[in-house]
């Protein structure tokens, strides 16, 4: 049995809500678990199924996913994401380690980039929105404070530095306090933006967490995003979106359809075809690929809660099998020969 209680106020510990607007120890935790029967269509291994057998484990449901990946990072991730992501991280890392001691768990980031014929050209704005123990600091020591010990560190081995145009927000509106489900609730699920593409592409519309690995639109948005990487580092585009349509009681998606932006070294429909040539993205072909229901056993350490933070595409801390390029090198022999 899983001490449902006793795990919801660890982590909200180990997050570092301690204040008396939420406290691990004094809040309230409701739990109302109800064993749903198991659809006797999921018990299958994936890994024994012969081609007939996978094409009758269809989508339980419809969703249109999307998968990116451009050469703007080393990550195949579009920039504004990567640095968005990279100063959370380096904020979380300064509260941690307590170098601003005042900082308190929350906190948000976003950078603006301009572009110019689709590549990155200079940091338009950076924000950094953080919550705080106590008094609010002097807007002026926080905005210094953050420069220093988390925007300058980011941005210290990035080839785009801001420049004296940038625009740096810093709790533009005012001090935040505390923060915790005092200050957000949160009940309105995780922005899917966050978790793949920070909006610069399309994305379903779908939360990724929260979802078993049988639920197309998670697994479908990884398997989009692998050929859409696997295009790019293969030299076939500089830019890719691979969009996978799926239909209720069908194994393969409806539709399969790439989007190169005029970047691409054959035309979009041949690269279509191709991926559909060399991708499987029927559901449990998708789960023996990427062993779904065996990751957080093959990669320990609390894999879904590593996976919520950070986003979910894009990785290199985790060695997700979406985040390979393994095929890199077969879809370049194919269009060379």
């Amino acid at each position: 049995m899983v001490d449902i209680t006793h795990l919801a106020r660890q982590v909200i510990d180990q997050v570092g809500y301690r204040d008396s607007t939420f406290s691990s120890r004094t809040c309230s935790i409701i739990t109302s678990i109800q064993e749903e029967p198991q659809n006797a269509t999921q018990r299958f291994d994936e890994n024994s199924l012969d081609d007939a057998e996978l094409n009758r484990i269809t989508a339980q449901d419809q969703a249109a996913v999307f998968g990116f990946a451009c050469r703007q990072t080393a990550a195949f991730l579009p920039l504004p994401i990567w640095l968005a992501h990279r100063l959370a991280r380096r904020l979380s890392a300064v509260r941690f380690q307590k170098l601003l001691p005042y900082l308190a768990p929350d906190g948000k980031t976003q950078v603006g980039i301009e572009f110019r014929e689709r590549r990155p050209y200079r940091i338009h704005s950076i924000t950094l929105l953080t919550s705080h123990h106590g008094s609010a600091p002097v807007p002026d020591k926080l905005a210094a404070d953050l420069r220093e010990t988390v925007i300058a560190p980011v941005f210290q081995d990035e080839l785009l530095r801001p420049d004296e145009r940038t625009r740096i927000y810093i709790n533009p509106n005012g001090p935040v306090l505390d923060g915790g489900s005092a200050l957000h609730a949160g009940l309105t699920g995780r922005k899917t933006a966050v978790d793949t593409y920070g909006e610069y592409s399309r994305n379903s519309g779908n939360a990724l967490s929260g979802k078993d690995p049988l639920r197309i639109d998670r697994i479908g948005t990884y398997a989009a995003r692998y050929a859409a990487k696997n295009l790019v580092a293969g030299g076939l585009a500089d830019e890719c979106e691979v969009q996978l349509s799926y239909t209720i009681g069908l194994a393969a998606p409806a539709s399969v359809q790439v989007e190169t932006f005029g970047t691409g070294r054959l035309d979009d429909e041949d690269l279509a075809r191709l991926v559909q040539e060399m991708f499987d993205f029927r559901p449990a072909a998708i789960l023996r690929r990427f062993n779904l229901r065996r990751l957080p056993q093959a990669l320990p350490g609390g894999f879904y809660r590593k996976l919520a933070a950070y986003g979910q595409i894009g990785r290199m801390d985790m060695g997700l099998p979406w985040e390979r390029t393994d095929l890199a090198p077969a879809l370049r022999h194919m269009t060379n020969s």
